[in-house]
């Protein structure tokens, strides 16, 4: 009953901010929504200590306000008092209430004032849930652009449950709105762990981007470093000494604008392309892994067999020096904000035999039309094959799960499709369930178009050669 009530609150709430759509300009409508929930957070946790709220700034003295015709200009006045006070959010809080709809406005006050999701729960975790609920939406809402913020949930609970991440410190370069960190908090607290078991540390170069992520950090009661301001991890790292325990990324795919300076010193196993970042973000990960580190970074699928000179010559430096210890093929349509197929890279500090390949493309469910997402099933099994692998109990699975030998990943070119080691899965009798033996054939089919679509590359480049 409880989740009912609070999946209706939250679509009031989501109705009642979509009517401000019209009268804000469509840039910064995410953060005048998110805006005004976190002043509601640093309101209700002031009596906790977590945060300094001024007199006149509290949310009860806006509410009080709500019909008034200067509700929009006594916000903007609310946030630079709380910025003020907190000297960590200097810069972070949005200050475009003025301009508003101000009956609509006031309109979404009192419904923020009122959210109840229930007795005895703190405001950190109702405000928490529904910070997420809207970078969920807004990311929805804004298709591609979305992707700059948000990684859907689901892929974000496979990377933290096969790296389990309990204690140390959590590093994400690209961290858009901060969802890597919050829900490897979740995952330490799931474990009885305490909130301060890991600390954080984040960079994003798009700076309203990094506002939200100072807001989702702080409405969680995360205490993490994402640097005083914005800046391009790859020009001007913000914290060029880090030796991180855990790295979660998913760095934006294939970007082809990027500063490269060919001298740089995180490129031990090679200059990366101009036109691709991939194996840049992959070696900058691995750079910052500390001593029995561990990351996982999701990656367009052309980085497991792109035959591009430099890639593939990263790629197998990276194979042979024994950092890549799993590569899972993702099912499509998990993200909403790209249609570009993609794959999840694990690297692992710490010793380990050949490479753990997972193919999951037949995994998920449905939510709708055109979104698939991973079930607490799909992700347990994923979780569950790495870690009998790294724990030495592993058995293969034909058509899902095969642990390959170093010679075995040479023998293919260092190409790591786990379609083309994972073989496909036994037939079984002739009573096959039709719905079993689609998503067997779909996979087969799946490892027939990607290997046709290797050797096409090699055909072209050896004409390439010769008309040389």
């Amino acid at each position: 009953m409880r989740d009912r009530e609070e999946s209706d609150l939250k679509d009031v709430l989501w109705k009642a901010a979509d009517k401000l759509r019209g009268s804000v300009d469509a840039s910064q409508y995410k953060d005048f929504v998110l805006g005004l929930v976190f002043l509601k957070y640093v309101s209700d946790s002031a009596g906790e200590g977590a945060f300094r709220v001024p007199d006149g700034a509290r949310w009860a003295d806006i509410a009080a306000s709500a019909g008034a015709e200067d509700v929009g200009a006594l916000i903007d006045a609310a946030m630079g008092e709380v910025m003020r006070a907190d000297p960590a959010l200097a810069g972070v809080l949005p200050q475009i209430f003025d301009g508003a709809d101000q009956r609509r406005l006031g309109e979404l006050v009192g419904l923020i004032g009122d959210a109840r999701f229930g007795e005895g729960r703190p405001p950190r975790d109702v405000l928490g849930e529904v910070y997420e609920y809207f970078l969920e939406r807004f990311a929805r809402a804004e298709g591609k652009r979305g992707g700059e913020f948000y990684t859907p949930s689901s892929v974000v609970k496979v990377l933290v449950e096969i790296l389990e991440p309990f204690k140390g410190r959590v590093y994400d370069p690209c961290c858009g709105s901060g969802g890597m960190f919050v829900q490897a908090e979740k995952f330490v607290l799931s474990h009885r762990g305490r909130r301060d078991d890991i600390s954080v540390y984040g960079q994003e170069a798009n700076e309203r981007t990094w506002r939200l992520g100072k807001m989702n950090l702080a409405v969680h009661g995360i205490n993490g470093d994402l640097s005083s301001r914005w800046a391009d991890t790859f020009y001007e790292d913000a914290h060029p000494g880090l030796q991180a325990d855990f790295v979660l990324a998913n760095p934006p795919f294939n970007m082809s604008d990027w500063y490269r300076d060919t001298g740089d010193a995180r490129w031990r196993f090679g200059v990366p392309p101009a036109g691709n970042a991939n194996f840049a973000w992959m070696q900058h990960i691995v750079a910052k892994l500390g001593p029995g580190g561990s990351a996982g970074v999701v990656m367009a699928n052309g980085s497991m067999s792109s035959l591009q000179s430099a890639e593939r010559e990263i790629r197998a430096a990276l194979v042979e020096a024994g950092l890549v210890s799993c590569v899972v093929a993702l099912p499509g349509q998990l993200f909403r904000t790209t249609q570009i197929p993609a794959c999840l890279w694990f690297f692992d500090k710490d010793p380990h035999d050949g490479v753990l390949f997972v193919d999951a493309r037949g995994m998920g469910t449905m939510v709708d039309r055109t979104e698939r997402v991973l079930t607490g099933t799909d992700i347990a099994e994923i979780a569950g094959a790495y870690r009998s692998w790294r724990h030495g109990t592993h058995t293969d699975v034909p058509g899902f799960c095969y642990s390959a030998t170093l010679a075995e990943v040479r023998s293919h070119d260092h190409v790591l499709t786990p379609g083309r080691y994972v073989g496909t899965a036994a037939p079984g009798t002739e009573d096959e369930p039709a719905a079993d033996q689609v998503e067997r054939l779909t996979k087969e089919l799946f490892t027939q178009l990607e290997e046709s679509a290797r050797l096409d590359q090699v055909v072209r480049a050896e004409l390439g050669r010769l008309n040389e």
